[in-house]
């Protein structure tokens, strides 16, 4: 029976993938590195930290990760305040309103930094709706692990046999895998190279994903 959907934030509730990009290519131009578009793309649902220890790595950098960090996030942070087209994925807000008004306990369980998870929380005035929110960048281990779903799974009070994931990258299906999920992969418009044959059901829209759609999946 289904008692909770753990959201993943970016790709799935907000698309914040064209700001991110940008801010990330902002931040290779001021570190002077080349990123081919194959090597960003494996950073899909991973935190900002360890994608920029990736970066360390693999360019023999002399700048420390968390400077990497920084740069990104100012530049993000300016994007954030000052792109109007930011917007909720078409269909969320009404299926969220709904899962909630059907008694199912939300929760938040994203790669994402806290301060962007709260940037666009308020923004959007979603809290109201989530019992709890996780971010990847304050855990010990970051997407494909499988940790932020059980700690989602944990805050929600229920069993991981009554939690379904909605998650749209190659590393949240993984992640939502390992900890032994139902995983709904849904289909972003900037996700056409992530497996999903990983995931357990394929949406193209929240209109698919009603709560009697969701609960029929778990019975």
């Amino acid at each position: 029976m289904l008692k909770t959907v753990i959201f993943d934030m970016d790709g799935v509730i907000v698309n914040t993938e064209p700001l991110h990009h940008k801010a990330y290519y902002k931040m290779f131009a001021d570190v002077n590195i080349n990123v081919s578009n194959e090597l960003y793309e494996s950073f899909t649902g991973q935190s900002t930290i360890n994608i920029c220890r990736r970066l360390v790595d693999h360019f023999n950098l002399k700048e420390h990760p968390e400077t990497l960090v920084k740069l990104k996030r100012q530049h993000f942070k300016y994007l954030f305040e000052n792109d109007e087209s930011l917007a909720l994925i078409n269909g969320v807000l009404d299926a969220i309103k709904e899962y909630h008004n059907k008694g199912l306990t939300l929760v938040l369980a994203s790669s994402a930094s806290m301060p962007n998870i709260n940037r666009i929380f308020e923004r959007f005035k979603l809290n109201p709706y989530f019992i709890s929110k996780f971010s990847g960048a304050d855990l010990a281990q970051s997407k494909p692990h499988p940790e932020i779903f059980l700690k989602a799974v944990e805050a929600s009070g229920n069993l991981a046999s009554e939690c379904i994931v909605i998650e749209d990258s190659t590393n949240g299906m993984k992640a939502s895998n390992e900890a032994n999920v139902f995983c709904v992969g849904y289909h972003g418009d900037s996700n056409s190279k992530q497996n999903f044959g990983l995931c357990d059901y394929e949406a193209f829209s929240f209109s698919e994903l009603t709560f009697q759609k969701l609960s029929s999946l778990l019975a």
